[in-house]
């Protein structure tokens, strides 16, 4: 298993990212496991500049939207018009018809327009005036959003969140690596600067190796157990869904094959537990709370006994 090309990609991304090693693992990893990411954080943090370094990384079509309160659903998806030199309609497709879609802000949007994405992001196809149209593979949306408390946003639907591999923040800089950010931006813009080390075909190939990782029964099994314990969570209303143990799972794989491994070990699971079930948690009333959700998955990740084995072991 020829990995050489994910740490080429890493290093790509870190010319225009300082920090955020581990956020960059993370969007790796949902990459492989063909799912997609919600960045949260405060305006200018870096999320859109992290989404437009992988998608320049790649060697993919690329599109964006930015979403705002009058965005229609017709402005992702795409939309019939009369053409009348043909003398008849015509499907225009919309953004979404790519491979990378930045969805910038996307909780500005009205939930309406957010659910355009809803069959884009889980069956991969557009279904307008009952026509469907499958779109391209690979295909990430990477999105990004203000929290609920900035002013003029609207909270994504449960089924949209349950979508999205994983949820994740971006890192706090050091104040050393500030200063270096500010260096390296002083004189240069090194996004404009990226090329692509990354073929589509390639990016494909290592999605179907990411597949083929891994996972001892036992590490199954545990789990199996963490996403059954958080339906059976005193302060949990709604605890993850099924989609959401399979995102578990593929996530481990594809962190570990981030890692340089062809097989999943405890830290893997742990590492992409919070990222990948945290914002599937629906809390009990008075517990709403963005770290509460967190620091239960905390919790029952050591309340679990994992067993010890040789994970490696077929």
């Amino acid at each position: 298993m020829d990995i050489s090309i994910l740490q080429t990609l890493k290093e790509n991304i870190g010319k225009v990212m300082i920090g955020n090693e581990k956020t960059i693992e993370w969007i790796l990893t949902c990459v492989l496991a063909r799912g997609h990411v919600l960045l949260e954080d405060m305006p200018g943090t870096g999320k859109t500049v992290m989404a437009k370094a992988l998608a320049k990384s790649v060697e993919a079509a690329f599109g964006r939207v930015q979403f705002t309160p009058d965005l229609l659903p017709s402005d992702v998806t795409g939309l019939n018009y009369f053409d009348a030199k043909k003398g008849e309609f015509v499907f225009s497709e919309g953004p979404v018809f790519c491979n990378i879609l930045l969805a910038d802000e996307i909780n500005r949007a009205t939930p309406k327009t957010q659910s355009s994405l809803l069959e884009c992001m889980a069956e991969r196809q557009v279904t307008v005036d009952k026509v469907t149209r499958p779109l391209a593979e690979p295909f990430l949306v990477i999105a990004t959003q203000n929290p609920l408390e900035t002013l003029g946003t609207f909270p994504l639907p449960e089924a949209q969140m349950d979508r999205f591999l994983m949820k994740i923040s971006m890192e706090d800089l050091t104040p050393e690596q500030e200063r270096a950010m500010v260096n390296r931006f002083l004189a240069a813009e090194p996004l404009e600067e990226l090329s692509s080390v990354c073929t589509r075909e390639q990016l494909a190939e290592l999605q179907e190796q990411c597949r083929n990782i891994y996972i001892h029964e036992d590490l199954l099994k545990y789990m199996v157990q963490v996403v059954h314990a958080t339906r059976k969570h005193p302060k949990v209303e709604t605890g993850v869904s099924p989609r959401g143990t399979l995102a578990f799972v593929r996530s481990a794989q594809g962190f570990a094959m981030v890692q340089g491994r062809e097989y999943v070990v405890p830290e893997d699971i742990k590492a992409v537990a919070v990222p990948v079930l945290a914002h599937r948690l629906n809390l009990a009333v008075g517990e709403d709370d963005r770290r509460a959700a967190a620091q239960i998955i905390e919790g029952i990740l050591s309340s679990v006994s994992l067993p010890t084995e040789d994970w490696g072991k077929r």
